[in-house]
Formats: C-alpha cells, sequence, structure tokens
C-alpha cells in the first residue's frame, strides 16, 4: 500500500466539477489504499536536516504574520525529492528549486487556511461521516476496524486521518465558494465548444477488411516456413495484380471461416484489431492490398474496403460532456486569478536562508 497526501492547489481546482461544494465523494482505488475526494494519506516522513540543522526551526516565510519554517519546507520537499531522485542525479540547483516549489505551496496553504478562518467555513459532524463511510465503501473495507488497521500500516492514526479529511473538505468548500459558485456556462460556449472540435465529438473511424491467412509460428520447421512464404507470396502477386481477392481467400487462407466469407474480417474501430494488423490498416487508403504482415501466428494479406469517418454525435447528446469541458477551463482560469489576487493582497515575505531557496 502506497498512500500519500496529495497538493490541493491548484491541481484541487480539476475536482470541483465532479465534486460540488457539498459533494465528499471518495476517489476510487484498488485493493486497500484509502482516499477520498482530495484526499489519501501519508506517514509522517523521516526528517534529515543534515549540516542545516541548526535552522531547523529559521523562518523562511512570514504569511501575514504567520510563520513557515525551514523544518516544515525540508519535510515537504523529502518525497518530492526522493522521487525525482528515482529518475536521476539531482543537483544542487534542482533541490533548491524543488525546495522553493514546496515553499510556494506553504504560502498558498497558508492563504487558504486563513481565508477559511476569516469566511468561517465550517465542516459538519455528518459530512466527516459520510465521506469516510465512503472511502470505506470504495476501498472494500466492511468495517472500521479494517479502515483503522489500513491507516496504522502507514503509521497514521484514525484522529489523523479524520484531521486530514476534514482540512480537505474545508478547502473544497472554500473553493467552491470562492471559485465554482461564480462560474457560468453559456448555451453559446457550449455550441462554440462543439463546432470547433468536430473530431473530438464524432463517432470514432470505422474499418472494414479482409484477409488471407496463412499459418506459421516460430516453432514451425524450417522448410514449412519457406514453403508458407513461397506460396503467400504468390498469392499476394495475384492479389495486388487484381485477382478477385475474396476468392483468393476461400482458396489459400487457412483461416477456417474464409471458405465461407472470403476472409472478410467486418468492421471494428481502432483498439479492436491486433495491434500488427491494426497498424497496417490504418496506413492504407479503401482498396489497397497490404505487404505481407506478420503476426505470431502466421502471415496476413489485407485489403482495406472501407474506411468511414465517424458521424459528429448531436449536440445534445455531448452537451454535457462540452459543458464539463467549458466548465473545467474557466475553473482553472478563474482559480489562478483568485489564487494571485489572494497572494496580492496578502503581506508574504521570503527569506533566503542564506542560498537554500
Amino acid at each position: 500500500m502506497n498512500l500519500r497526501l496529495p497538493v490541493i492547489l491548484p491541481t484541487f481546482v480539476a475536482l470541483l466539477f465532479a465534486a460540488g461544494c457539498a459533494a465528499t465523494k471518495p476517489a476510487v482505488t484498488q485493493g486497500t489504499s484509502v482516499a477520498a475526494p482530495v484526499v489519501a494519506v501519508q506517514a509522517e516522513p523521516a526528517i534529515t536536516i543534515s549540516s542545516t540543522g541548526r535552522l531547523a526551526n529559521a523562518i523562511t516565510a512570514v504569511v501575514n504574520d504567520e510563520l513557515i519554517t525551514w523544518y516544515e519546507v525540508v519535510k515537504e520537499s523529502q518525497p518530492v525529492i526522493r522521487e525525482a531522485e528515482k529518475k536521476g542525479v539531482l543537483d544542487d540547483a534542482s533541490r533548491k528549486q524543488i525546495r522553493r516549489m514546496v515553499l510556494d505551496r506553504l504560502v498558498e496553504k497558508k492563504l487558504v487556511d486563513q481565508k477559511i478562518r476569516e469566511l468561517n467555513v465550517k465542516v459538519t459532524e455528518e459530512e466527516i461521516r459520510q465521506a469516510i463511510d465512503d472511502v470505506k465503501k470504495q476501498n472494500n473495507m466492511p468495517s472500521q476496524e479494517a479502515l483503522v488497521a489500513a491507516l496504522a500500516t502507514q503509521g497514521l492514526s484514525f484522529d489523523q486521518y479524520r484531521a486530514q479529511l476534514q482540512e480537505q473538505i474545508e478547502r473544497l468548500k472554500l473553493i467552491s465558494m470562492e471559485v465554482r459558485a461564480k462560474i457560468h456556462v453559456s448555451e453559446f460556449e457550449m455550441r462554440e465548444q462543439y463546432t470547433a472540435n468536430p473530431a473530438k465529438y464524432s463517432d470514432e473511424e470505422t474499418y472494414r477488411a479482409r484477409h488471407i491467412f496463412f499459418r506459421i509460428t516460430d516453432k514451425s520447421p524450417a522448410d514449412d516456413i519457406k514453403k508458407t512464404m513461397t506460396t503467400a507470396l504468390m498469392v499476394l502477386a495475384e492479389a495486388k495484380g487484381g485477382k478477385d481477392f475474396s476468392e483468393l481467400a476461400k482458396t489459400y487462407s487457412e483461416d477456417p471461416a474464409a471458405r465461407k466469407d472470403g476472409g472478410d474480417l467486418g468492421s471494428f474501430k481502432r483498439g479492436d484489431m491486433q495491434a500488427e494488423l491494426e497498424n497496417t490498416m490504418v496506413a492504407m487508403k479503401p482498396g489497397d492490398v497490404s505487404e505481407l504482415v506478420y503476426t505470431p501466428v502466421g502471415f496476413h494479406i489485407i485489403k482495406l474496403e472501407e474506411r468511414a469517418s465517424g458521424k459528429l454525435k448531436p449536440f445534445e447528446a455531448v452537451k454535457a460532456e462540452i459543458e464539463e469541458s467549458v466548465y473545467r477551463k474557466k475553473s482553472e482560469e478563474r482559480f489562478s486569478q483568485w489564487a494571485k489576487d489572494l497572494r496580492g493582497k496578502a503581506s508574504v515575505e521570503i527569506r533566503e536562508l542564506n542560498g537554500l531557496l
């Protein structure tokens, strides 16, 4: 189990449309991991201040008279640095960049917490209970004891997790009040999006093809492979020369159904067909005959008979999808401005600590 506490802002706004102000439905996770709409949990990391131990309580930022210490920055930076180190060696400049990013995040969190207190945002016991019940339900936890046990494996008590839930829901409510409630998506905006993106709101392209199949595997004797290849190349020449493909399939294909259907593969969309065959067909035009296509089961000759562009779906059928897309875009824009304004009105002092930030 790997339970993490995700960053609320700025990714938080992406969850607003689905969650709403009062909704606190946990996201579904597999196995025994524990998650809520914007909440998953993480045990306290081991903090190593190294040679900067004397700076543990040094002030790195002052946000409207509230302090952020160097210890807090190191604590929040360590998981990010560890993850980055898995991808390669980090130099001092990269670590400094991560610490500064984390500090900005802590400043933003501090400003949000202050706004919550200013607006007296409250979370009810019922909302927390519902969130916890949903966590257990979506993670297949039959009892409170199962949740407590899962949390314990991460070094967290139930009370700690409950406090994290409450904090996250408070912030969801705040951003809903300050951002979501002020956004309106008009019919004109939705139709504009629909008209500008016909491919996005159309059915998938479909293909219709036939094939001639020659069975061979990597375990087949060399003589059999040579004989099959010779036959396949002869049939390929005839197919490219204009001979009736269906009749060639009935005569030569080792697909049992070909005797009746002339190698008809029917209609299909991308993802429906074996990768080697699909990759060949998507590059063909109707009427084209492929070269020999090798798959783990043998050789194939393909004729693409039809390629149909997907029909544009009716506006009403995709209206909800478009509304969500436009809403999310506007939410991100409005949130960015809201966060910028919040910081712009605040008194924020950053202290560099001798180049550590």
